[in-house]
């Protein structure tokens, strides 16, 4: 490294002073806008407000499939809610899934509890979960649907929360960010700080700039005229991109997508680096395919391998300056040294704003620069390939034979040889790792 960086030019090195100053630019806005999404203080609000309104009664989609770890103590949660009226529906294509032992527990545990258990195996499309989904929905009786995956735990005020915003007929989607709990051993905790100290910051990050484009498998809310006006769930039967699509259709009808200020938790389960090397390069892939700007810019989102270039570019610069006497490398290497500090307080502190507990904080500090190598490390792995590894399944990650339903509602009388010439766009999973 130091005879590449010696033979750089003045320009060259600029270049390095500006590009590690934006890292340290992005790790700050991540610290500072991490508390303000999902604080107490935003969930107490959201509280009040929506018990101020008549509550809308819920029906709760949960396709299953096989027995994750704590899969029954995540379910519970949903038992657990203070909302008024709400139905829960678990959906398994096999009548052989060892899901359905843990819901006739669920059943047994909570029979005052509208829980309904859907075994059907009929295949709509190629995306089994969307399958499952529409075979679930013939069996909701409100006209609030919520989808929530299967390894979400919730707080007993998420129903009220996730809600509410849908009584604003401008409101299309509602969804929320959540946060990780490793379960298991060291691969799981690493798998964790790719959720709690990248995805999350950088939704934080987007959203107060204003974004709204996401929508993530852990909850979405929306009404059963939304969803009838994009064409129901089986507009998403060929999309790997479910959630993501389904948020997306509904702003293409010119309804909004609100984050909700309430955080759920999911699990990271992934044992070996194998299993979590698939699952977030499938991530960041996916990204690739939907959004190339949005995934371009991703490198300057890992903020330790650039604190190491910024550090080592100071020693190199403060020893050249100090040995020519040369005013603008000076300049340059009290900038970096400067950004590099600031980048380091800023990664920092977003550890600790990602951490559980002051123990948690300590325990997983030596992995930070290890999380932020390896996604650097991914994200060069995500630039090439055209498949992604799903539930054990390689999946092409842009499918050219799905047809959007965006593209569809804007095509007055589309019959069937309309719907077969129709444009067609790219399918991919772009919200959330599972």
């Amino acid at each position: 490294m130091t005879a590449v960086l010696g033979s750089l030019s003045p320009s060259a090195w600029w270049l390095v002073v500006a590009l590690c100053g934006a890292a340290t630019f992005y790790a700050i806005c991540a610290a500072i806008t991490m508390p303000r999404l999902g604080s107490a203080a935003q969930v107490r609000t959201a509280i009040r407000r929506a018990r101020a309104r008549a509550p809308l009664p819920v029906s709760v989609l949960k396709p299953l499939c096989g027995a994750e770890p704590r899969l029954y103590e995540n379910l519970a949660t949903f038992c657990e809610q203070h909302h008024p009226r709400y139905q829960l529906i678990f959906g398994v294509s096999s009548s052989r899934d060892p899901a359905i032992a843990v819901v006739r527990r669920l059943q047994a545990a909570y029979p005052a509890h509208d829980i309904a258990l859907v075994i059907d195996s009929r295949v709509h499309g190629s995306n089994l979960k969307v399958s499952n989904l529409i075979n679930m929905a013939a069996h909701a009786r409100h006209d609030v649907l919520i989808v929530a995956d299967s390894d979400i735990a919730v707080e007993p005020d998420y129903l009220e929360i996730v809600t509410a915003p849908l009584a604003d007929s401008q409101v299309g989607v509602v969804t929320c960010l959540y946060s990780a709990r490793s379960v298991g051993g060291f691969w799981p905790r690493v798998g964790a700080l790719f959720i709690n100290e990248w995805f999350a910051p950088s939704v934080r990050v987007a959203h107060s700039t204003g974004s709204r484009a996401f929508g993530f498998g852990a909850t979405l809310a929306l009404s059963r005229g939304t969803l009838e006006r994009i064409g129901g769930f089986e507009s998403l039967k060929d999309c790997l991109a479910d959630d993501y699509q389904l948020a997306r259709f509904a702003r293409d009808h010119g309804l909004a997508t609100v984050l909700a200020p309430v955080l759920v938790a999911t699990d990271v389960i992934e044992p070996t680096f194998r299993t979590l090397w698939l699952r977030e390069t499938r991530w960041l892939r996916t990204i690739r395919s939907v959004n190339p700007a949005g995934f371009a810019s991703l490198f300057i989102t890992f903020t330790s391998p650039w604190l190491v270039l910024g550090a080592f570019a100071y020693w190199q610069l403060a020893a050249g300056a100090a040995a020519a006497g040369a005013g603008g490398a000076s300049v340059a290497s009290a900038v970096l040294g400067a950004s590099t500090v600031g980048g380091i307080i800023a990664r920092l502190a977003v550890h600790a704003r990602g951490s559980a507990s002051l123990r948690a904080f300590w325990r997983d500090l030596p992995l930070v620069p290890l999380r932020d190598a390896l996604l650097l490390l991914q994200w060069l792995a995500a630039v090439f390939g055209s498949h992604v590894i799903w539930r054990g399944v390689r999946v092409p990650v842009a499918n050219p034979d799905v047809v959007v339903a965006a593209d569809m509602a804007a095509m007055p009388g589309a019959g069937e040889a309309r719907v077969r010439s129709a444009p067609r766009r790219a399918a991919v999973e772009v919200s959330d790792g599972r």
